[in-house]
């Protein structure tokens, strides 16, 4: 079992930053393809960024490319991601993902949910 815990969540304004937190535990955090999607009401969950099991290999959904950034500490089983310049689109409860493993494409093997923190972008 993964457990995943998302913080970081809030209100702030158009072109605000704010970075979320997901901390990790279970398994060895080390293995884990990591990734944040994110839903906005009566919309799809969908995919914002991830990476590879070793965090070589970074993903973005071209909504946030040069935006939002991914990156990940194993000594604290934390992945972050930081956004800057948001926008009232970027309001979400935005969700954390840990797998086996993920190309950029395709997700693989075990599959974990954090519970979502809620973003919330004033115009």
């Amino acid at each position: 079992q993964v457990q995943l815990v998302e913080s970081g969540g809030g209100l702030v304004q158009a072109g605000g930053s704010l970075r979320l937190s997901c901390a990790a535990s279970g398994r060895t955090f080390s293995n884990y393809a990591m990734g944040w999607f994110r839903q906005a009401p009566g919309k799809e969950r969908t995919f914002v960024g991830g990476h590879n099991w070793s965090g070589s290999r970074l993903y973005y959904a071209d909504s946030v490319k040069g935006r939002f950034t991914i990156s990940r500490d194993n000594a604290k089983n934390t992945v972050y991601l930081q956004m800057n310049s948001l926008k009232p689109e970027d309001t979400a409860v935005y969700y954390c993902r840990a797998s086996a493993g993920f190309d950029g494409s395709l997700w693989y093997g075990y599959t974990y949910w954090g519970q979502g923190t809620q973003v919330t972008v004033s115009s």
